[in-house]
């Protein structure tokens, strides 16, 4: 269990920079306002926006430009924790409390003590652990699962979600009470397709730190520079990464972005279709499927899991896989 839980939370060791969030259109101005703002303060923060937009790094950036700078960053991904597991992620538990537990664990809110705890995909939460949250984002206090023992909490905690918070609301998958406790300070990321020429500054930045990491000097063909304009990148800046490193190892001079654009096999039709060319293998039509899935539900790997009929350990195998093979091009 511990294992399982260290994978799926992040305690972040070094502060980003003030310029790490590159961009110098009028969204990412108006962001960094915002993160000026409210980042001095205790207010809480719910961060929104696509998955991929950037979010993790907004919340780093406000936790950078607090008096809890010092104090720890911890990230915890509400949606990749199995919900059985994850009171005991957030809380803590002590030793014996369940089978194999053979000893006292604490959770991410003892581990962010004193600085920032960051809720990722809040909406992916069980509604009967939303509660126990309101009790201690209202209260700051808490008991570890299994204990008796009721501890202080002086944390700041920052959401996250892909999902508009009205709409979680109506669905029944997120509890008013706790929006408005975490919505204190709303922050809209904007998607890269709204961001105008960043996404050429972002690319070259992702470009430039592969030179620097090889010893390289390769460049963007002229086409790809358009491309990178007129694409909409519905995966965001996490898109845009993945595809300029695979553009990379695939060049043998400029990079060529066109070839790993155009023929996506994640496309789907309007209607929401997705076509998969005659000849392809079992194993593409699967990656082709799991990626559509992925990208309709923006992100989101639980309801993604849910939909296909696979466990969400499957699927988070499945991404793995699928990323480690983008970079096994060159060698084989």
């Amino acid at each position: 269990m511990n294992a399982t839980a260290a994978d799926m939370t992040f305690e972040l060791d070094t502060l980003p920079r003030r310029n790490a969030m590159l961009g110098n259109s009028p969204a990412m101005q108006e962001i960094r306002r915002l993160i000026d703002k409210v980042g001095p303060t205790e207010a809480s923060v719910l961060i929104t926006g696509e998955s991929g937009s950037g979010k993790e790094l907004v919340a780093q950036m406000i936790h950078a430009s607090s008096e809890r700078c010092s104090g720890p960053f911890v990230a915890i991904n509400c949606g990749a924790i199995p919900a059985g597991l994850i009171e005991a992620e957030l809380f803590g538990y002590e030793k014996g409390s369940f089978t194999g537990a053979a000893r006292a664990h604490p959770g991410v809110f003892e581990r962010a003590e004193g600085g920032t705890l960051f809720l990722d995909e809040i909406t992916e939460m069980p509604l009967d652990l939303q509660t126990r949250l309101l009790r201690v984002l209202e209260m700051c206090r808490y008991y570890r699962v299994g204990g008796v023992t009721e501890f202080d909490s002086d944390v700041r905690v920052i959401a996250a979600s892909n999902r508009c918070p009205l709409q979680a609301v109506r669905k029944g998958l997120l509890r008013e009470d706790i929006l408005y406790r975490l919505a204190v300070f709303p922050v809209e990321v904007p998607p890269l397709r709204a961001r105008g020429e960043d996404v050429v500054l972002l690319a070259e930045h992702f470009l430039a730190e592969l030179n620097a990491r090889n010893g390289t000097s390769r460049s963007f063909s002229g086409s790809s520079r358009e491309l990178l304009l007129t694409h909409d990148w519905p995966g965001n800046v996490r898109e845009l990464k993945n595809c300029v490193e695979r553009a990379y190892i695939l060049c043998n001079g400029c990079l060529e972005l066109a070839p790993l654009i155009t023929h996506r096999p994640e496309q789907t039709t309007a209607d929401g279709r997705l076509e998969i060319r005659v000849g392809s293998s079992i194993d593409q039509a699967e990656r082709s499927l799991i990626e559509a899935t992925l990208q309709h539900y923006r992100g989101n790997k639980r309801r993604t899991a849910d939909t296909l009929g696979c466990s969400l350990k499957t699927l988070y195998n499945k991404l793995h896989l699928y990323a480690r093979s983008e970079h096994q091009l060159v060698n084989g």
